[in-house]
């Protein structure tokens, strides 16, 4: 899809600018987007109140992103749901629904596939296909809103893809996903996940916005990180720590810290030790991930007893910590299966 037709990742003030050029008034503009980013209608025919002649000419010059679910997962464990969406290429996208005491969260991807590498993760396995456009995060959202019924609160971008590389349209989907006559989801209920971009990330801390910035940590020393993220060959731990320390400068917002637990190699007590001493530099919340073990792979999960003390050395150094609650673990939990076992079965025919 054109980027430049591509009506749902357009803000209303690009809308009004669109459909005036298209010899439209501009409260149609309005009315166009209430139906696209508050209603969630999935196609024009659902906009009752613009005219067919306006429907037919939307139609004919302004393809609609509309995902298809191709399939849903339900853990009966906790309720937790992933989705597989097929976009309008053929490619296909992953999403997670997960509902918690203080809300709905919805954990979306922001490209086909990824080029990152991250040793313990599915997602990588198959390359990077293309970035998702504005309108294909949003969809993930809004199409999961439609499915449950349910009022979405928090976003976490942290599903299939890397969003500091795709910096543009991850900050016309924030800027979209925020906006008052849309789901205006507050921004501080949005956590963005990266593994490291610095350029990016200091570019996004000069937009000053109040989302969360989760970096992907996962080891305390250059050495270790070079093993599980290629990334780290590109931009060291000080130069993380740097980048890190200017977000929050310009934002006032804490880091998080996400932490995979990777048995036998970065859950030592001396790994806790340098954590907190990285952690307490920058007053940066730890978030602890027992790592989801991928059948391509040979990393094993930590132990138990091992996670525990992990976590209570943090506490013990006055670190803010938490572990993340496993959700669906009886489905395809780790980021990336579902998508990776669907092309698969589509090759095996």
């Amino acid at each position: 899809m054109n980027i430049r037709t591509d009506i749902k990742s357009m803000t209303l003030t690009e809308l009004k600018k669109e459909l005036e050029q298209a010899g439209e008034k501009s409260f149609r503009a309005a009315q166009l987007y209430d139906w696209m980013h508050c209603k969630l209608a999935a196609g024009y025919d659902e906009m009752t109140n613009l005219p067919l002649s306006l429907r037919s000419k939307l139609k004919e010059n302004y393809p609609y992103t509309s995902l298809l679910p191709i399939e849903v997962q339900e853990s009966r464990l906790d309720g937790t749901k992933k989705f597989l969406f097929g976009l309008a290429d053929g490619n296909v996208v992953e999403s997670v629904w997960m509902k918690y005491k203080h809300g709905n969260s919805v954990c979306i991807s922001s490209q086909v596939g990824c080029k990152m590498g991250c040793r313990f993760c599915a997602s990588t396995l198959d390359g990077w296909e293309r970035n998702l456009l504005p309108s294909e995060m949003l969809d993930q959202i809004y199409t999961i809103s439609r499915l449950t019924g349910e009022r979405v609160s928090n976003v976490v971008v942290m599903g299939t893809g890397e969003p500091m590389d795709n910096y543009d349209n991850l900050l016309t989907f924030i800027r979209i996903l925020t906006e008052e006559h849309g789901l205006h989801i507050s921004q501080r209920n949005i956590t963005v996940s990266t593994c490291g971009i610095v350029p990016k990330m200091k570019e996004l801390a000069e937009e000053k916005l109040q989302i969360t910035l989760a970096l992907s940590l996962h080891a305390t020393t250059d050495e270790k990180r070079r093993k599980l993220m290629p990334i780290a060959n590109t931009w060291h731990l000080d130069e993380l720590m740097e980048a890190c320390a200017y977000y929050f400068e310009k934002t006032g917002r804490r880091i998080t810290f996400e932490y995979s637990l990777v048995g036998g190699m970065n859950d030592t007590l001396e790994d806790a030790a340098q954590l907190s001493a990285l952690a307490g530099r920058l007053n940066a919340h730890v978030n602890l991930i027992p790592v989801n073990p991928i059948k391509e792979r040979d990393y094993r999960q930590s132990g138990q007893s091992e996670i525990l003390a992990f976590k209570n050395k943090l506490e013990k150094n006055k670190i803010n910590v938490t572990i993340r609650r496993e959700m669906g673990r009886d489905i395809d939990g780790a980021c990336g299966q579902l998508r990776r076992r669907h092309i698969y079965e589509e090759k095996s025919w």
